[in-house]
Formats: C-alpha cells, structure tokens, sequence
C-alpha cells in the first residue's frame, strides 16, 4: 500500500478516531484496500465503511484487521451483486449458499427450560440405540412446543366454563387414566404389537381404534378412553402449523438452517438485494439418467435454449437418479456411468457463457451410487465426477438433502420417489373434502410434520444422528421435491412447494425465480 497518500491514511485515522475507534496497523491497511477500490468516491465509501462499523457489536474500539475484514466482505458482496452484468446472470456468487446436510447444526428441545439448545457432542454416523430413541423425542418435542403455542391448543387462563366444554387443551397419554369424557392427545402412531396400533407419547402408548396417514406420524387425536382401555378416536389430524415468524422468534437467532446466523442490519441489506436480483433465475431438473442418449440430447437442447437468453441462469441443479440401472452390488458399468458424466461436462462447456457466469449443482437420486439408501444421502463420489469437474472445476456435489440461502430466502431440494411411498405406506387414504390432489397431500403432510420424510425407519432408513437435517422448521420460504411423479406445483399456506417431474420419462423440468418465487413449469 505504498501508493498511498500519507495525507489519505491521515484522513483515514482522524475520521475513525471522530467515530470513537483507534485502527491497529493491519486493519489499516484493511481499510485502505477497500478505499483504493473507489478512487472516484473514496469519502462517500469511507462513510458508508464507518456507518457498517458503528452497527456492528464489537468488544473493544481498538479495531484489528478481522474485525475490518468482515464488515467489508459484506460491503463488497453488495457492491458485487448490484453490479450491471452485462447481460449475463445478476447474483454475485456470494449471495448464492449451498449447505450440505452434514454441516447443519442439530438443535434440541428443553421442555423444561422451554428453549432450545444446540447439541455440541459427537454426532457418529453410527449411532447406539439411545440415538434412536432421541430421533422420535426430538420430533415430539419439536412438534409439542409448537402446539403449545397454538390458540386453539392452550388452556385459557380466565373462564371456567371454556375450560370445561370448548377447550382443546392436550392431555398426556398417561393422565387419560381415570379421566371420563372427550379428551385431545398428541402422540405418535406406532404398531407395538402386530396388527395393532397405538398412539405414544413421551410419558404411556393407548390402543387406538383407527390409523391416520403413516405409521410413525405424530397426529393430534380428540376422542374418549374406554373401558378396555382402547381410546376410541373421533377425531384426529395433522398438529397445527405455525407462521414462519412466529416460529423464528422462539428460536432467538439460533441458525437451524444452517448457513450462519445473520445480525438484523445484515438482514435488512440482504433483503434490499434480494428485491433487485429480479433476473436471477434457477433450472431445475429430476431424474437426469445420463446413460439414456435421448436424455444427454435433451439436456443439450436446453442448454442451447439457455446459452441464447438474455440473462443466463445464475444456477443449474441436476438430481438423480443419473443412471436409468439402480447402482447396487449387481451394478458394473461405473466406468461408463464415469464417462457419461464426462460428457455431460462437455455439453456445458460447449456453452461458454452458462460455463463462466451459471453455477451447477448435483444432488445424488435414491438409486445412484453411495454407501447405501440411508438418509441423508452422500453427494457424488469424486472418482465418479472428475471427467465432468475437468470441464466444469466449480460444479458442485452436495447431499440429499441440500439446502440453499438465497440471500435471506430458504430453499430445501430433495431427491426422493417419496409420493409413492407415502401412499404406499398410507393406513388409510387422505381425505377428498379439500383436495383429492396427492401431491397437495404429500406438501401438507411433511409440512405439518415438520419433516422431509415422516416413513417409517422400516421403510425409509435414517442416520439416527442426522435426523435434524431432515427437518423443516422453522417452515422454509421453498420446498423442491424431485419425484418422478407427474411435475406439480403447490402454494400452502406461503410455503412454494413443486416437484419439476422426471427429465429423463416426460421431459419435465422446472424454472424458478427466488425473488418472486414464480415457479414455471417447462417441458421439452
């Protein structure tokens, strides 16, 4: 920094001084770095630097160089993606986050200090059996210090009679014993015995006499206990939803999604950004069998009709399965599967301006190669992708789950042929008053539960440990599910959910635009 003036280090040192601040030498050098990227606005940019510095909560007014460093990251990734792009994607890839599953911090519920807490223990993937016993607490307790805050499920404070006749306040499986008339339980439903369900919660289990949805989801059930002890449902249904706010501010700041805790001035910036990325757009596409040659020629066709707009996608996410062959110990064409990828990586890089200025994503499909069917999936083994990264080296492999923080909006991609899993695990089939739609269905089930895949461990097998990955709480702004059913979209309750289809059977896929959340469904 030699070029620079004395008499503008002298500036630079009385002006943080009049703010109440003393520069150490190597946050000054910070400073003027920053300074020397705006020469022809050098005191405008100064002034906006100790604005961000006074907002933020530092522990002493002796600044070093971290603590200059981070308030102008920020400062330069707004600068970046406001910044004119030449016709080519808007979002600087700062405001742009992928976060694998496996790096999602686990919170937990305490019941009796009524918060939550972030788990700092060990998290082994194989986990012992009180680990299994945790995953089906921490869904109670999720779901249960949610309705406790529902209107509708707390007890009224004045009004006896309320009490009395009209309140739904939950009662404790266990406090049913010697209790007569109407009560509302909450539990889980569970086949303890062969052929016969029950209703469990954290404190006794009670025979029921009709099951709801899915074996190992948690309903709210309003009926009578009978004499032989069998609880005679009449009615029963999902636990209420909570608004998103509502939801954050119990939470106080705590990062369930992962990503990074943001401050409220961050927030409000980022959010000022989000509202002028209206060209950003993302492509999404399910079922991407590379070894069909129909699929590889379709994929170029809409690379083509891509590399040609306006402004190109700022990102592309491709899910699997990428092989039309499930890849399990009878599979034995790795090799080709490896050249396939290859290939894909020349059909993108035969477009430069999707290859310079769009992103790629791969999320592994329930078929592709990977230890094993468990949840949360491993992305992509490297050996398998190196022919594609040689042509595209800032790809990206992320679990399945995946989840992405545009800005300050949430999106959770998911991989899973799970509508017919969930209908073909249904104990009875959901009700037709409001929709007969099954994907309507499927969008309010996992929502309600709070959960990406509310099967049973019999049916769909998840790392005890990482169950919390799964989770959809607080509610995010967006919810992908790449299913090779037919290609939906949902708006529930301010929750956009859509399933863009199978590539590779019905030449489906999806264009959406996070600043709007306007999904277009598309098709080949």
């Amino acid at each position: 920094m030699s070029s620079v003036s004395g008499a503008t280090r002298k500036k630079v040192q009385r002006k943080f001084k009049i703010r109440g601040f003393t520069l150490k030498v190597d946050a000054l050098e910070e400073v003027l770095s920053f300074l020397s990227r705006f020469q022809d606005a050098e005191n405008e940019a100064l002034d906006l630097l100790l604005d961000e510095i006074d907002n933020e909560s530092l522990k002493s007014s002796i600044l070093d160089k971290d603590a200059v460093h981070r308030v102008v990251s920020l400062l330069l990734e707004a600068e970046a993606a406001v910044e004119p792009s030449g016709g080519d994607s808007s979002t600087d890839r700062s405001g742009l986050r992928v976060i694998d599953a496996f790096i999602i911090p686990k919170f937990c519920y305490d019941p009796i200090k009524k918060v939550f807490y972030e788990h700092i223990g060990r998290m082994p993937i194989h986990g012992d059996a009180g680990a299994k016993s945790d995953l089906y607490r921490d869904r109670f307790q999720l779901l249960l210090q949610r309705i406790s805050r529902d209107p509708h499920f707390s007890r009224p404070v004045f009004d006896a009679e309320m009490i009395d006749s009209r309140s739904c306040e939950i009662t404790s499986i266990q406090s049913l014993i010697g209790c007569t008339g109407r009560r509302w339980i909450m539990g889980v439903i569970s086949q303890l015995e062969d052929g016969h369900f029950f209703l469990e919660d954290l404190t006794a289990a009670v025979p029921i006499t009709s099951g709801f949805f899915v074996e190992n989801t948690i309903i709210v059930a309003e009926g009578e206990l009978l004499t032989n002890g069998v609880f005679e449902v009449n009615t029963c249904g999902f636990p209420p939803l909570e608004d998103r706010d509502a939801s954050l501010a119990v939470i106080m700041g705590l990062d369930f999604f992962g990503g990074g805790s943001l401050s409220s001035e961050e927030n409000l910036r980022l959010s000022a950004l989000e509202k002028k990325a209206v060209n950003d757009m993302f492509v999404i596409l399910s079922d991407v069998c590379l070894d069909n040659e129909e699929t590889m020629a379709k994929l170029a066709a809409v690379m083509d009709g891509y590399e040609n707009v306006e402004v190109v996608p700022s990102l592309f996410v491709l899910m699997g399965n990428f092989c039309s062959r499930p890849c399990n110990l009878a599979f034995s064409s790795f090799s080709s599967l490896r050249l396939q990828f290859g290939k894909l990586g020349e059909i993108i890089g035969a477009h430069p301006r999707l290859k310079e200025h769009s992103r790629f994503l791969f999320l592994p499909g329930p078929d592709d190669i990977g230890p094993s069917k468990v949840l949360p999936r491993c992305a992509l083994p490297k050996y398998l992708t190196e022919e594609l990264q040689k042509h595209i080296p800032n790809a990206i492999f992320c679990s399945n789950p995946c989840r992405i923080k545009f800005y300050t909006q949430e999106i959770v991609f998911f991989r899973q042929d799970l509508l017919y899993r969930m209908r073909r695990s249904s104990l009875i089939p959901p009700s037709k008053e409001e929709t007969s739609d099954p994907f309507e269905h499927l969008v309010a089930t996992i929502t309600h539960q709070s959960h990406l895949c509310p099967l049973p461990l019999t049916v769909q097998p998840i790392i005890w440990n990482y169950d919390h990955c799964l989770r959809l709480h607080p509610t995010p702004h967006t919810i992908v599910l790449g299913d090779t059913s037919e290609q939906k979209a949902f708006k529930y309750t301010g929750i956009t959910c859509f399933n863009p289809g199978s590539f590779s059977s019905d030449s489906t896929f999806v264009a959406y635009r996070p600043c709007t959340q306007e999904v277009e469904l598309s098709s080949l």
